[in-house]
């Protein structure tokens, strides 16, 4: 369904680094670049991060969310491992995972953020929400997936709270635009920028290093989550996703090393991204099977999703999301028509040939 737990790792790849550190540890996967991982509070019990070396000190990519737990973490490796300053702080995309800990660290050093421009705003909008009743937008939304009236109210009660695991966001950044070339310890980085899982998700590569900083955008064993959600209920995220792989397969190397935020490095970039383009096309041929029939979002999860989705908010917003945005990949492209039921349910159905 989504990047959720780590399941069995895919075929045609090779994991070259090991095992992962352990908290507090760093591993060194190429010179002058290590590898951090961070805990989560989820069923997907980690992050990755990377450090690069930069002068004198280090260029962190992606932060971990903001606990106790991860600040001890930092600390220690900066009483250790990473005993110089802090010299830059890049961001990946806007997830709390990757970002928890950005305005702690800027804070702590004196550096600079550096993220997307669409990131950083869809953060700090998102972050405004903290506290916030649940907007009635919102709530027509998930009526209009299915959703009956004790899911509604438990999305009502737990609205809000993306901006707990986030500590105060730095009121400035510096601009990562597609295409950019970074000088990070003497070694050109570009942005590559992906969409659909987020805005304007920023990978890095260092072509001359064959490496990949893949964030979220690329991952093995499990498929970043691609969703659509109440803000913008007619995107089309599974269309910008799919076009993103194919992005990432012109413009970047097979031969890198890819270091995702989630699961272990690896090698196989393009037998990848073929693995994910396929998975989804064969989510979207399934979907279109029991389009024959009038169906809401909530009675294509069979179609879509090899677990069962409970009554778990969270689940439920995920499924939800990602049901919607194949959906309206088929909408967008005339293969399904949606209508408004006297329930006040949209139905989906195939239209006809």
């Amino acid at each position: 369904m989504n990047k959720q737990t780590a399941a069995a790792e895919p075929q045609g790849l090779s994991y070259p680094c090991g095992d992962a550190p352990g908290l507090g540890e760093v591993s060194e996967v190429a010179d002058g670049v290590y590898w951090i991982r961070m805990p989560l509070p989820y069923s997907l019990n980690h992050i990755n991060l990377w450090a690069l070396r930069d002068g004198a000190g280090w260029a962190l990519v992606d932060t971990g969310i903001w606990s106790t737990v991860t600040l001890d973490a930092w600390r220690a490796l900066f009483a250790g491992a990473l005993s110089g300053p802090i010299t830059r702080v890049f961001i990946t995309h806007m997830h709390p995972d990757h970002i928890g800990m950005a305005g702690w660290l800027t804070r702590k050093f004196g550096c600079r953020l550096w993220i997307s421009r669409l990131e950083y705003l869809s953060c700090r909008a998102l972050v405004a929400d903290t506290g916030r009743e649940a907007p009635e937008d919102a709530i027509d939304f998930y009526r209009r997936a299915g959703w009956d009236d004790e899911a509604i109210e438990t999305y009502k009660t737990r609205f809000g709270g993306f901006g707990k695991t986030i500590y105060t966001m730095p009121d400035s950044f510096r601009r990562l635009a597609d295409g950019d070339e970074i000088d990070i310890g003497g070694y050109r980085w570009r942005v590559v920028v992906g969409r659909g899982h987020s805005p304007e998700h920023a990978c890095l590569y260092c072509p001359e290093r064959k490496l990949l900083i893949s964030g979220d955008q690329v991952l093995a064993g499990i498929s970043s989550n691609v969703s659509v959600y109440p803000t913008e209920p007619d995107a089309d995220p599974l269309g910008e996703w799919l076009a993103s792989l194919d992005k990432l397969r012109r413009e970047v190397a097979d031969d890198v090393l890819v270091l995702p935020a989630h699961n272990r490095p690896f090698r196989g970039l393009h037998e990848r991204l073929a693995q994910l383009a396929r998975s989804h096309q064969e989510s979207l041929a399934r979907l279109r099977q029991v389009l024959v029939e009038p169906r809401r979002v909530v009675d294509v999860f069979g179609a879509l999703f090899a677990r069962p989705v409970t009554a778990d908010q969270i689940l439920m917003g995920l499924a939800t999301g990602e049901a919607l945005a194949h959906l309206n990949y088929l909408l967008v492209r005339g293969e399904v028509q949606a209508s408004q039921g006297e329930d006040g349910c949209t139905w989906y159905q195939r239209r006809a040939a």
